[in-house]
């Protein structure tokens, strides 16, 4: 009997796992050194839906203007408010809440949309999802014309300190201090990926989301200080002094994209900054962040079989 052979032999490769925190990582990575590629895709995006129209893109403006100015004027007589800090008050309120609005509803549908790309283009996941905030983004950058017309017409009454009808606050005024509505605005927008990332994951296995999501948000709107703001709920509860802990504050408090909202908002009105806003939005980046890499750990391989 001839002796077994001792050749050493190559070890067989590692049976491949997808379901690692670093291929989850990895894919977000990759998607950003690929910027080149959102960025061009979420542009021709814009252009393509304004595609043979006279003006363009100023359709966003023009729309969004018109809604905010509308808005303003009801609800300041509604409400009993000074039209001159008012108005910018809902302007800018409704502009931020506009791109908030359109990263959770196409969130929702992020891979069902791009079902075409996902099983013919190579690329991660992530990429889809930066394309659609990025497109927001300049959404928001259009609207952002109709603040600073707004801004330019009230400016004499919002640079000096004034108060907001029925609110406790004196607040400063425009200074200096708006330039920290960039650096909340860039917040935002880190948490508008992990929610398209997480919400798109969950919508596209379960298709019945996206319209139970669309159906909420209404509600959501109306229960968010854009329209009106906390001094309301002062003025119903006793008034300046009134009780602060009465269960209406907590509509307002309860409700995270009012926060969200007032981290890009009060610096652009000149109000007096609260600094829990800014806590509770890094509570909900942590925690929303890590809720998206659990699922991209779990199900990022299977999104283009659900599509």
């Amino acid at each position: 009997m001839q002796p077994t052979s001792t050749v050493d032999r190559p070890a067989a490769p590692p049976a491949p796992n997808s379901r690692t925190f670093a291929r989850a990582f990895g894919d977000v990575r990759d998607a950003w050194r690929q910027r080149e590629l959102w960025a061009h895709l979420g542009w021709q995006d814009i252009k393509q839906r304004y595609r043979r129209s006279v003006i363009g893109p100023l359709w966003i403006t023009i729309s969004m203007g018109t809604t905010a100015l509308a808005l303003g004027l009801l609800y300041s007589q509604l409400f009993g408010q000074t039209l001159s800090t008012f108005l910018p008050y809902v302007t800018a309120g409704f502009i931020i809440w506009n791109f908030i609005l359109g990263v959770i509803t196409e969130g929702t549908e992020v891979f069902i949309a791009n079902e075409g790309l996902i099983k013919h283009l190579p690329a991660p996941v992530t990429v889809h999802v930066l394309r659609m905030v990025w497109r927001q983004v300049l959404f928001f950058l259009h609207n952002l014309v109709v603040y600073v017309i707004v801004m330019a017409i009230f400016f004499p009454d919002l640079t000096a300190p004034y108060r907001m009808e029925g609110d406790d606050f004196l607040h400063p005024g425009l200074s200096w201090t708006a330039l920290l509505a960039i650096p909340g605005f860039v917040l935002i927008a880190v948490n508008a990926v992990w929610v398209a990332l997480l919400f798109g994951i969950i919508s596209t296995r379960f298709r019945d989301i996206p319209p139970v999501i669309h159906s909420f948000i209404n509600l959501v709107f109306f229960m968010t200080p854009i329209v009106w703001h906390v001094g309301v709920l002062n003025r119903v509860t006793g008034g300046e002094g009134g009780d602060g802990g009465d269960w209406r504050v907590l509509i307002a408090e309860l409700n995270p994209i009012y926060h969200f909202v007032e981290i890009v908002r009060a610096p652009m009105l000149g109000h007096a900054q609260d600094w829990h806003h800014w806590v509770v939005v890094g509570g909900f980046t942590l925690i929303g962040w890590t809720l998206a890499l659990v699922a991209m750990r779990n199900y990022r391989a299977r999104v283009s079989y659900w599509v």
